[in-house]
């Protein structure tokens, strides 16, 4: 989890199935971006420091971070990608779609908060780097095998 400010730019790399979420202020030109591990803190120990690995801890987390910036959360937007099913499995069983259950779990903490999401580039079977630009709030997505995709 980590802020920048234009002319910055803000990038993770290594999303197969966890999800990088931007939440950006458009008119302030800040950003904040989150990597999302898990769905629910409730699935591992939550320790001081990792509450940004969790959707459910994190996004309130970088909200909570952005305020202290001077954002206001009716002002935030949201774009997210990732979220890739990385493996087959022979069974169906929930707890193996990690990262469908991470994109919906990241849907459902943006919901509670009011922040729209506006683009987003999730599922599939591939991993991302994503980096963003909050002078021109885009998000530069490099899919594995598939190049390179703005949104």
């Amino acid at each position: 989890m980590d802020v920048a400010k234009a002319p910055e730019t803000i990038r993770t790399s290594g999303l197969g199935s966890c999800v990088g979420v931007v939440l950006y202020d458009e008119r302030k030109k800040i950003a904040g971006l989150i990597h999302i591990m898990l769905p629910d803190s409730k699935l591992g120990k939550v320790l001081p420091g990792n509450v940004a690995k969790f959707a459910d801890t994190g996004i309130d987390a970088m909200i909570d971070t952005l305020s202290k910036q001077g954002v206001q959360k009716f002002s935030l937007k949201a774009k997210i990608a990732g979220g890739a099913q990385m493996f087959k499995f022979s069974s169906d069983q929930d707890s193996m779609r990690i990262g469908p259950r991470n994109v919906e779990a990241v849907k459902q903490a943006l919901r509670k908060n009011g922040v729209r999401i506006v683009a987003e580039d999730t599922g599939g079977s591939s991993g991302r780097t994503i980096e963003f630009n909050p002078e021109t709030a885009m998000l530069m997505v490099r899919t594995v095998n598939q190049g390179v995709s703005e949104i």
